[in-house]
């Protein structure tokens, strides 16, 4: 009986705590959904952050490889052992400077050697051309005579024939003027006749009328003056008649005299003719003698190629020599290396003792002052790059520092393999505290976007009409705004549409924002701007 009140108390008990435990349980539902209901009603807790306005710079960071401008290897022109090398990597050198020297023993012996043959084949060529030059002094000058015999008889034939020629021309202009006298004495005759007739036709008349006169004077019709000066005229009629023919009788003489001095210089002329040709024909006789004396002294210059070949052959050995000679100083002066640059020591290929040939590398010579940094660039980045264009350079090894370089080179064809284009920066190395050899990361501005809007990427909210921004205005009130979404970077985007700067956009909320909705911002993203358009990108400081 006992057993069985046991088990009625402790059901009973149990039966207590159950229906304890429900009740519980009913008020906090009760109370959860009373929270949630608040919850609801109460403005939603957002992050939000400010519209900004920014100059928005692309950029393309590449990898590159830094190099010395001028990467000297001094090498050996010769072979030899090497006795002098002190030089080692990291040590400066400069223009000028001996870094190392070769052993100049045998190079000094050959060149010893080349000396003695060389002044051997001088003394054999000194002593041909005392055989050779009185000789060739002796044809020369009989030549030279025989060209003086030939120059004065073409000189006396050229003399000859100009006075045959002058003299010819003197006699033919002296027949020429007896020609012209005889025709101007022929022109008196025929002159002289007619004033003969016109004189004796004036006497006829004269004489008539003085007949006519003196038959009226007899008949007493007219005076004893009429007479007188009629028979005056019939004399003067007569007298001109005898003048006429004394001018007659002179130019018949005139004649006669220029006949004879035409004959004369006719035969003058054939005199002149015949003696100049005479003359002509000997002066050309001592020309032709001359010319073959000439010929003649010639012909004595057999003899002379025979010595001017062996001259020859003489001194070809001679400067073949000579020449080895010069080769052996050039060697000698190679035995001593000298750097041709400013700069450092990169590598030693080898130490004293070391017997090296030519083109041997010993040492490696780098000038960093100036360095070249050089990257591959793809096509599309490197249509937007130009000589000039300045660079951002980090290195790994210098944390946080920074330098600027300008691109000097691009190449403008592409590497057939990577199909990238090598873009060349020089980078002022003065303090010489970056390397040949070291990677550089190297940044360029390839594109500017001016005034863009930019948000944080989380404002942005991907909706089923496109995406949109959740705006807060002054009243805490949500509003949807579509936009469009431009470039984008790691942090935020650029936004197209009707916001402006210092807006606040809702970054983060726990549950989903309706326009109009009552917002309570527990937190901005970033610092509202001071001006609009104050913060503007960049790449990062250089030095």
């Amino acid at each position: 009986m006992k057993r069985w009140i046991g088990i009625l108390l402790s059901a009973a008990v149990l039966a207590g705590l159950i229906g304890w435990r429900l009740k519980g349980k009913a008020a906090g539902i009760a109370a959860q959904k009373a929270a949630i209901t608040a919850r609801q009603k109460a403005p939603s807790a957002v992050m939000v952050a400010y519209v900004t306005l920014t100059d928005v710079a692309h950029t393309y960071t590449g990898i590159g490889s830094v190099e010395s401008p001028f990467n000297v290897r001094i090498s050996s022109k010769v072979n030899g052992r090497v006795d002098y090398l002190q030089k080692r990597e990291g040590d400066a050198v400069t223009a000028g400077e001996v870094v190392a020297r070769i052993d100049p023993t045998q190079v000094i012996a050959m060149m010893d050697q080349a000396q003695s043959a060389a002044a051997e084949a001088e003394a054999r060529l000194s002593q041909a051309k005392i055989t050779q030059d009185p000789n060739t002094v002796n044809v020369h000058s009989q030549i030279d005579t025989q060209k003086a015999s030939v120059n004065s008889a073409e000189a006396n034939y050229n003399q000859t024939y100009q006075n045959y020629t002058s003299q010819v021309q003197a006699a033919k202009s002296a027949v020429t003027d007896a020609q012209g006298r005889l025709d101007a004495a022929k022109a008196g005759i025929v002159s002289a006749k007619a004033n003969i007739g016109s004189a004796k036709a004036n006497m006829g008349n004269t004489q008539t009328k003085y007949n006519r006169t003196y038959d009226l004077y007899k008949q007493g019709f007219t005076a004893a003056q009429d007479v007188d000066d009629a028979r005056t005229a019939l004399d003067v009629a007569k007298a001109a008649v005898d003048v006429a023919n004394s001018q007659l009788n002179a130019s018949n003489a005139a004649v006669d005299s220029a006949e004879a001095e035409l004959v004369s210089a006719q035969k003058s002329l054939d005199i002149v003719v015949t003696k100049g040709k005479s003359d002509i024909a000997a002066a050309q006789a001592v020309v032709d003698q001359a010319k073959a004396a000439l010929k003649y002294a010639h012909s004595n210059t057999a003899n002379i190629p025979a010595y001017i070949e062996n001259l020859r052959a003489l001194k070809n050995e001679v400067d073949a020599d000579q020449a080895q000679v010069r080769n052996y100083r050039s060697q000698l002066a190679d035995t001593v290396l000298r750097s041709s640059i400013n700069g450092y020591v990169t590598l030693r290929s080898i130490d004293p003792g070391t017997t090296v040939t030519p083109g041997q590398v010993i040492l490696t010579v780098q000038d960093i002052r100036t360095l070249f940094i050089t990257t591959p660039i793809r096509e599309e980045v490197a249509r937007r790059l130009s000589v000039g264009q300045t660079g951002k350079i980090e290195f790994d090894a210098f944390p946080g520092q920074a330098y600027s370089a300008n691109i000097t080179q691009i190449n403008p064809a592409a590497d057939p393999q990577s199909r990238q284009f090598q873009v060349r920066l020089t980078l002022d190395n003065s303090k010489q505290n970056v390397k040949p050899g070291m990677y550089a990361h190297v940044t360029f501005v390839t594109d500017t976007i001016p005034h863009a809007l930019m948000l944080p990427r989380e404002a942005v909210v991907k909706g089923a009409r496109g995406p949109y921004v959740v705006v807060v205005d002054d009243n805490s009130v949500a509003h949807h705004v579509p936009v469009t979404v431009g470039t984008e970077r790691v942090s935020d985007v650029q936004v197209l549409g009707s916001l402006h700067p210092g807006q606040r956009v809702v970054t983060l909320s726990l549950l989903p924002i309706k326009d109009g909705a009552k917002i309570k911002v527990s937190q901005a993203f970033n610092a509202p701007p001071a001006t609009v358009g104050a913060a503007v990108s960049a790449i990062g400081s250089v030095k």
